[in-house]
């Protein structure tokens, strides 16, 4: 019983300075943050601009859906739309591109974190050194 208590003690107590440790970046940790920017420049902007084509094509389609339907009201074509097979698919489609855009904005953001915690790093050891 006692041994498990000391084995519970120092697992807290390494979390602890675990917590209290700081982790220097290393420069080859920001070249690798800086290339991956670069590098996925242009898939980032695909995934972008594929996400607001396919927010903005949602109103072209339901336009075009609710065409095939001129004997209802607005409402029941607008209705008809929504439940179309066509307009199923694009909102998976949808689905998918915003997923894309946003794990692309979120890996974009870690790299950037990256690189503004190693220059506050820098910038801490500089003015150390003074």
């Amino acid at each position: 019983m006692k041994s498990s208590t000391q084995k519970q003690v120092k697992k807290v107590m390494i979390g602890r300075k675990m917590e209290n440790e700081v982790t220097k970046l290393s420069e080859i940790d920001i070249e690798k943050a800086v290339d991956w920017l670069r590098d996925n420049a242009d898939y980032c902007a695909e995934c972008k601009a594929n996400r607001v084509y396919l927010e903005e094509y949602r109103k072209s389609l339901k336009a075009l859906l609710m065409k095939n339907y001129p004997e209802l009201s607005v409402s029941a074509q607008e209705r008809e739309a929504y439940a179309h097979s066509d307009y199923q698919k694009h909102l998976k489609a949808l689905k998918q591109a915003v997923f894309l855009d946003e794990k692309m904005k979120f890996l974009r953001v870690s790299a950037e974190v990256k690189i503004e915690a190693w220059r506050t790093q820098q910038a801490n050891i500089r003015s150390i050194k003074l």
